[in-house]
């Protein structure tokens, strides 16, 4: 497993984060709640960041934006205190990344802080979960799918992610509806590990429901953090948000 240049670069948008940070099962978490206060109370959008995690304002401003599409959200801090820093964007910063990786955040280190969230809320009366993964979280979504934990999957440029074993994994494991966000110019995630998913998952072969998004133009993270000041990158980020919402509106009562 590896990760990219892109895994570590990015742009810090402008915003003021509406929701807060709780702990839930111990767990660090930022909640961001609709305004109305009729909202589904059994369902939650599980958000699993990339590696900047719930320090980074990008990730806050998503969930706010997935609350006033009417769901509670919960981004919980999966690095334990230690994300990337946001000072790796900064030009001349050569963050090891896979030293860091190898410094208790793998995902077998990772899974067990999900879980506890996953299981905390169940005993709040949560029965189904949405997840949405970026980057490395992405690698999470698939594994909860694989285990039937999650109602409905979206990944946007998703890194670890074997192919083509995952996709076929999905195909005979998973029962999630799974849209997938995809760039142009994607290391993690190259057109032949696209190619490759729509030709296991695609045309109906997933029963469940499978989606591929494509946005040109657009490179690793553009969906959390991408350039905002190219048209084409700001019209992914918003694209990928869009199909996202969509998704889960359309998927969430199946």
């Amino acid at each position: 497993m590896s990760f990219c240049a892109d895994c570590v670069k990015g742009f810090i948008h402008e915003g003021v984060p509406q929701g807060k940070v709780e702990a839930i099962a111990g767990i660090p978490t930022y909640i961001a709640i609709p305004e109305e206060e009729v909202y589904p109370k059994d369902t939650v959008v599980l958000f699993l960041s990339d590696v900047f995690g719930i320090e980074l304002v990008n990730n806050k401003l998503l969930a706010d934006d997935f609350a006033r599409n009417g769901w509670k959200v919960v981004i919980p801090d999966l690095y334990n205190g230690d994300p990337i820093p946001k000072d790796a964007f900064n030009p001349g910063e050569n963050f090891d990344i896979m030293k860091w990786f190898h410094s208790g955040h793998t995902p077998a280190e990772i899974r067990p802080t999900i879980d506890k969230v996953i299981a905390a809320l169940k005993e709040e009366g949560v029965t189904k979960f949405l997840a949405t993964g970026y980057c490395f979280g992405a690698r999470f979504v698939f594994d909860l799918a694989f285990d039937k934990v999650i109602a409905v999957s979206v990944v946007s440029h998703p890194s670890l992610v074997e192919v083509p074993q995952d996709f076929e994994k999905y195909l005979s494991t998973a029962e999630a509806p799974f849209l997938i966000n995809s760039a142009s110019n994607d290391d993690r995630f190259p057109l032949e590990a696209q190619a490759k998913a729509d030709e296991i998952l695609g045309d109906g072969k997933f029963a469940p429901g499978y989606k591929r998004e494509f946005f040109d133009g657009c490179d690793h993270g553009f969906a959390v953090r991408g350039d905002l000041s190219n048209p084409k990158v700001k019209a992914g980020k918003e694209g990928a948000f869009k199909a996202t919402v969509t998704w889960f509106k359309t998927h969430a009562n199946v």
